[in-house]
């Protein structure tokens, strides 16, 4: 999962623009086929912060699951640059074609696996009853007692296994036809996975991270031509398109355009953070959630009419960082939480339970020492 991530973060983080096969010149085929194609694409955004943010407060209730820590969110936008330039030298040292048949590969795995995670309850409960729902149990583990390490630890049902099945005939048809809806199907599943995962430690980290990639997204794509062409270059569902001219040729459209998933899933864990926060403040409201989550929408749109009022290819970060920063920020000032929310830290939870832990011990071991005496 954390491949997928890096993929989705490092190639095409400014993506609100038109697809590999679209030329400059070409317009969309009606007012209303754009209308339509832009807003499947604000639709489609939403979606996966939503559900990917409700996602990660029952995961982080449930696990424990990796942060990402303030060095890493201002190393991030470095290593990402570093990535970003290396593909664009690959592709222009290589044949597109070779590299892409390797990717379509790699991410025909991930997706399918993707997929099945996301699927997997909702596929469950169609299976029919007379197929038993048999629990299994792979582990793989290195070295004994203590200092044992588990490579492998992963539990399935006969269910997730039919769920695996269904998910695959979809990467199948990815992989034959490289249809538009598979690879939506396909990126949405890594939307929704990653906001889901990929936790931030604290606001800080994000602020880190946010700034960092509003730079980084700034530079590469009015600076250079980087960005544009790995973007047009790479073939992979690491981006949702969606036709233009889908009203008059239907689901043989090809006049697309694109949003990136970086666009969705680095604002998105962002506001997945925010909506644990408002967890943590026990309120009945999820206030900074709401408010940062109509902040991107507006954000978005923002992008989408520069875009065609300048007629080049926008860097979403330069819109939906201010957006998604500056909000909740200035909530937290005015209803007097911005303390609070600097503060707040998804482990504290976890310190709270440990800290609860040594009292007990602590007084158990007293009551021993005194009953011994």
């Amino acid at each position: 999962m954390a491949n997928v991530i890096n993929s989705i973060f490092l190639q095409v983080n400014e993506n609100v623009t038109e697809n590999a096969s679209n030329k400059t010149t070409k317009t969309p085929s009606t007012p209303e086929g754009m209308a339509v194609a832009y807003g499947s694409l604000v639709i489609m955004a939403l979606l996966p912060i939503f559900f990917g943010s409700y996602r990660s407060v029952i995961y982080h209730k449930e696990k424990k699951p990796e942060k990402m820590t303030k060095k890493d969110a201002a190393i991030f936008p470095i290593m990402a640059s570093c990535a970003l330039f290396a593909l664009y030298i690959v592709f222009k040292l290589f044949s597109k074609e070779y590299i892409n048949l390797l990717l379509t590969g790699y991410f025909f795995f991930l997706g399918v696996l993707a997929l099945t995670h996301l699927l997997s309850p909702v596929i469950g409960k169609l299976v029919p009853a007379a197929i038993p729902n048999i629990p299994f149990h792979v582990m793989f583990k290195q070295g004994e007692g203590d200092a044992a390490q588990f490579l492998i630890d992963y539990r399935f049902t006969t269910y997730d296994v039919v769920s695996l099945a269904a998910c695959s005939l979809v990467g199948a048809w990815y992989l034959l036809q490289k249809h538009w809806v598979a690879n939506n199907l396909f990126g949405l599943a890594f939307a929704v996975n990653a906001v889901e995962l990929l936790h931030l430690n604290n606001v800080v980290t994000g602020c880190i991270l946010l700034c960092g990639l509003f730079f980084y997204d700034i530079f590469w794509v009015f600076g250079t031509d980087v960005m544009v062409t790995v973007a047009k270059s790479f073939e992979a569902p690491i981006k949702l398109v969606f036709p233009q001219d889908l009203l008059t040729n239907g689901l043989a459209a090809n006049n697309f355009a694109m949003l990136g998933l970086g666009d969705i899933v680095i604002p998105g864990i962002f506001i997945a953070l925010l909506l644990r926060f408002d967890h943590s403040l026990k309120r009945k409201t999820k206030t900074y959630f709401h408010a940062t989550v109509v902040a991107y929408f507006l954000g978005l749109m923002a992008t989408i009419c520069v875009m065609h009022v300048f007629k080049h290819a926008q860097p979403a970060l330069l819109y939906l960082v201010p957006a998604c920063l500056g909000t909740p920020l200035l909530l937290a000032l005015v209803k007097g939480d911005l303390k609070t929310m600097f503060k707040y830290e998804d482990s504290h939870e976890e310190k709270d339970e440990k800290q609860k832990e040594n009292k007990e011990t602590k007084q158990q071991g007293a009551g021993k020492k005194e009953k011994v005496k």
